[in-house]
């Protein structure tokens, strides 16, 4: 008898878990829009960001180029494999397409050293904060929007972008 109701309270629980994820799931699914999720074809929300060398980037003073805009963080391991493709392409398309790789809350040492052993010239701003993060919806990481010379996003990339084709590709997306 005692086995026979710790298999009902275990169904129960078992269930009531069940149950609230699924609600989980569909609330955060159906907000997801309210939450303003940005999509192609947004405006690219302006932010302002400090770099490594102290130089301030903000997005709307890239009117007229195309933006890389790539969220990532020492510790990712596709954002690894994505930073040798950035630095050749920005050094290809210097005044056509701009990168700027927001680092997203890591200390100042960690960006510089990852920026110095992957020998990266493009800007690397950080947001400490992680209001930039946010006003993109940014999570996991790393995220790319593509950003047309208008401040339009034309497209967003979730996931590391290991072969040089796809960056170049996207490249062309935004190039003026």
């Amino acid at each position: 008898m005692e086995k026979k109701k710790r298999r009902r309270i275990t169904r129960v629980l078992i269930l009531a878990v069940l149950g609230v994820a699924v609600c989980y799931t569909l609330y955060s699914n159906l907000t997801k829009e309210t939450r303003g999720t940005l999509q192609a074809g947004d405006k690219a929300p302006d932010f302002v960001l400090t770099d490594l060398s102290g130089k301030q980037h903000q997005l709307s003073d890239y009117k007229g180029k195309g933006v890389f805009l790539n969220f990532w963080g020492t510790w990712c391991e596709p954002c690894k494999k994505e930073m040798p493709h950035m630095e050749k392409l920005s050094k290809e398309y210097k005044g056509q397409v701009e990168i700027l790789a927001v680092n997203v809350g890591e200390s100042e040492f960690q960006v510089k050293t990852f920026a110095e052993q992957y020998e990266l010239t493009f800007p690397i701003p950080i947001d400490k904060g992680k209001e930039v993060q946010k006003a993109y919806n940014v999570n996991p990481l790393p995220v790319t929007f593509m950003i047309s010379p208008e401040g339009e996003i034309v497209d967003i990339i979730t996931g590391g972008l290991v072969k040089e084709e796809q960056v170049r590709a996207l490249f062309e997306k935004v190039k003026p």
